[in-house]
């Protein structure tokens, strides 16, 4: 991201000790380190949220796609028996197609 050599930290370095002074430094430094530290763990922590609520929206979706599957699933298989049911009633009625004597 960054292309920073070793010749420019210590540039960097060297115009910090003698605007800030030898006395003050070292606590600046630990300062700056400290709220550097601080910034990556919060970067990270929302990272990691982000992360999870992506997971866990895909977890519903996938459920989601199952229980779709599982209602036209068992709709299929409700049509299927529909179908035999009207086919079992069907042919005894075809039976009496031919017209019975009466008296």
């Amino acid at each position: 991201m960054f292309e920073i050599g070793l010749s420019e930290l210590l540039m960097v370095g060297l115009v910090a000790l003698v605007a800030i002074g030898p006395e003050k430094l070292p606590a600046v430094a630990r300062h700056a380190g400290f709220w550097l530290g601080k910034s990556r763990r919060t970067i990270a922590a929302v990272k990691a949220e982000m992360q999870r609520e992506l997971q866990a929206e895909e977890l519903e979706r996938q459920w989601a796609a199952a229980e779709l599957q599982s209602a036209l699933d068992d709709g299929r298989a409700a049509a299927m028996e529909i179908d035999a049911a009207m086919d079992a009633l069907a042919e005894p009625a075809a039976g009496r197609d031919t017209p019975t004597p009466s008296s």
